[in-house]
């Protein structure tokens, strides 16, 4: 999923693939690489700003899948109770570690795949994604949606790989608490639990690999793969939609309308993690449990049902928290590269 999910103006012409120079020992001043690849930097610094700016609402969500809460606000009183305001950001390293290269390798990976499929369809299908959604007054399409849909779903599949230990990680430490309070447990799985308890994020990771073995930080990873396929393909089809019939209607170009560009953002979070959120509950779910049982130890996968009230547990802070991250996201990363652009090479 986006990865949250969460990606620059994709289809911006600030925004392009580049070849890497040929760095030869120190020529190039810090100024001048920082410009050349101001795209990347300024991606790089918005991705951690809005990490750390809405995680707690991501423990707060991870919190109500895994665990029965009166509500959001309930979670937020126990958890503040029992934890303190660290409770909240339990688990932000991983995904701090991870933001940068998940994003960048997602970015990559769909821009390849957007311009291969645009080409295949104009080839094949004599109509040009690209073409059509470049074009002043132009309104999404089946072929736009389809291309742009499919691109992200091959995004998505391609980072599962390197998000899932990250993400499990992130997870154990969220609920660490709540595993180790739990009441009525097994004895062997409660010894489990009380392991995983405030240990920071690579001493987890190593405590998942003692329990379960290496296999262990890929636990999930199945319905990871799905969520994260449809879940992007979802994502990006949305972004590059809805800011399409933003801008049309606002009669402006989309480099020119930030306000198309970060409603986009937050629409497309909101709406991606509406469709798929059941199977993100069930991973949750699934993972929460695998962390108590040993390598070897069949552990029961919960069946994925859609329409089911406590499907969607924490559902309302999920969308809250999409939403603020794209708008921290896309300001950031705006703002970061007009500061960039106006800096003098050799200074």
């Amino acid at each position: 999923m986006p990865a949250e999910s969460n990606f620059q103006d994709v289809t911006s012409s600030t925004i392009r693939t580049r070849t890497m120079p040929q760095l030869s020992g120190g020529s190039e001043k810090p100024r001048r690489w920082i410009k050349r690849y101001r795209t990347e930097t300024a991606a790089s610094a918005a991705s951690v700003m809005s990490t750390v700016t809405a995680f707690p609402l991501d423990s707060v969500k991870t919190r109500m899948q895994t665990y029965p809460y009166a509500g959001a606000l309930d979670c937020i009183r126990v958890t503040y109770k029992s934890e303190g305001i660290r409770g909240f950001f339990r688990g932000v390293t991983a995904p701090l570690a991870s933001v940068t290269l998940v994003r960048t390798i997602s970015f990559s990976i769909y821009q390849r795949s957007k311009y291969v499929y645009s080409d295949w369809m104009k080839q094949h299908l004599g109509f040009c994604p690209l073409e059509h959604v470049n074009k002043n007054g132009a309104y999404p399409s089946l072929g736009t949606i389809a291309c742009f849909g499919a691109a992200g779903a091959t995004a998505g599949s391609g980072i599962t790989f390197i998000a899932c230990p990250f993400e499990l990680t992130k997870l154990s430490a969220q609920v660490s608490v709540l595993m180790a309070n739990q009441k009525n447990a097994d004895p062997q799985k409660q010894a489990i639990a009380l392991s995983y308890h405030n240990k920071g994020t690579f001493k987890t990771l190593a405590n998942i690999v003692k329990h379960r073995g290496f296999s262990g930080m890929y636990t999930g990873l199945n319905l990871h793969l799905l969520r994260d396929t449809l879940g992007t393909g979802i994502y990006f089809a949305t972004y590059e939609s809805s800011k399409q019939l933003l801008t049309t209607f606002s009669g402006k170009d989309a480099h020119k309308n930030p306000i198309a560009v970060l409603a986009a953002g937050a629409l497309c979070g909101i709406v991606s993690w509406a469709l798929i959120y059941p199977i993100d509950s069930v991973k949750s779910i699934y993972q929460r449990n695998a962390l108590m049982y040993s390598k070897g130890q069949k552990v029961p996968v919960p069946k994925i049902q859609f329409f089911r009230r406590d499907m969607y547990r924490g559902l309302g802070v999920s969308m809250g928290r999409s939403a603020a991250v794209n708008a921290v996201f896309f300001s950031a990363f705006e703002l970061i590269k007009k500061r960039i652009n106006a800096m003098k090479e050799d200074e």
